[in-house]
């Protein structure tokens, strides 16, 4: 007795199987394979953050750019060290996280401890009429968060700088720490008494409102150094000065208007 042949309808039922089964195993071997080590990067993701991260940084470089070129070269900033620095420090880095966004406005902003960073032509036109170089050695009143130092970090040898908030020093000098300026020195105490030990300095920059210029910083000046501050009523505007000391004593020119925070500390008594 003979074997029944398979109906019509079961052999193309096994055909379609067995042609499925071929493509399966083709495209298993077509398929690359992935070590452990590329299957977990792969699951954290972090190519994708990078990128993220690298997109944000350019927008800050661009802001940067615009900032520049809009409120420093067009208002008169020349001096090619100043540019250069304050193209190359990350502002963003130096304002509150929540303000990153805003950090390149030509404005102040808050900043740690209820105080404001300068706005940025400020930090330039102070910075250019110091005149500094790069074996100066600066002494700053006021750091702040830290990025008038950084400003001036990039162009001379070494800045040390005082801030009277305790709260506000840390912040600086953690700022400065994660933006890589090891050439400033931070210091939390009272900026009217200076920094007696590291002087004497090439010049000095105040960033806070004083009637008159605290003598313990003139003593603390080379001959021929520079000072630059806000000078005037505390409780108003006042004239940014430049001094410049000569036979020991201050000639001053005023520059422009501005308005800053007044010194605190043993400036309040005088």
């Amino acid at each position: 007795m003979g074997l029944k042949k398979p109906p019509f309808l079961l052999k193309h039922i096994f055909l379609i199987l067995a042609v499925i089964s071929i493509t399966l195993v083709l495209s298993l071997l077509a398929s690359p394979s992935k070590d452990p080590e590329t299957a977990k990067i792969s699951a954290e993701g972090p190519t994708e953050n990078v990128k993220e991260e690298d997109k944000q940084n350019m927008v800050y470089i661009n802001q940067r750019k615009s900032m520049v070129n809009n409120q420093i070269i067009a208002r008169g900033i020349s001096n090619a060290d100043v540019i250069n620095a304050m193209l190359k420090v990350p502002r963003e880095e130096f304002v509150l996280a929540e303000m990153k966004q805003y950090a390149h406005l030509d404005r102040p902003l808050p900043i740690a401890a209820g105080q404001t960073i300068s706005q940025p032509y400020i930090v330039a036109i102070m910075t250019e009429l110091l005149e500094p170089s790069k074996n100066d050695r600066v002494l700053e009143i006021g750091a702040g968060s830290g990025y008038q130092a950084a400003v001036l970090a990039e162009i001379v040898k070494e800045v040390y700088t005082i801030e009277i908030i305790e709260e506000l020093s840390k912040v600086a000098a953690e700022n400065l720490k994660k933006t890589g300026y090891n050439n400033v020195y931070v210091k939390h105490g009272d900026g009217y008494k200076g920094w007696k030990e590291k002087a004497p300095f090439d010049s000095i920059i105040i960033t806070a409102a004083v009637k008159e210029i605290p003598q313990p910083l003139i003593d603390q000046l080379k001959e021929g150094g520079k000072v630059i501050l806000p000078k005037g009523d505390p409780r108003s505007y006042q004239n940014l000065v430049l001094g410049i000391k000569k036979d020991g004593k201050i000639e001053e020119v005023s520059i422009t208007p501005v308005r800053f925070v007044p010194m605190t500390g043993e400036a309040l008594s005088k």
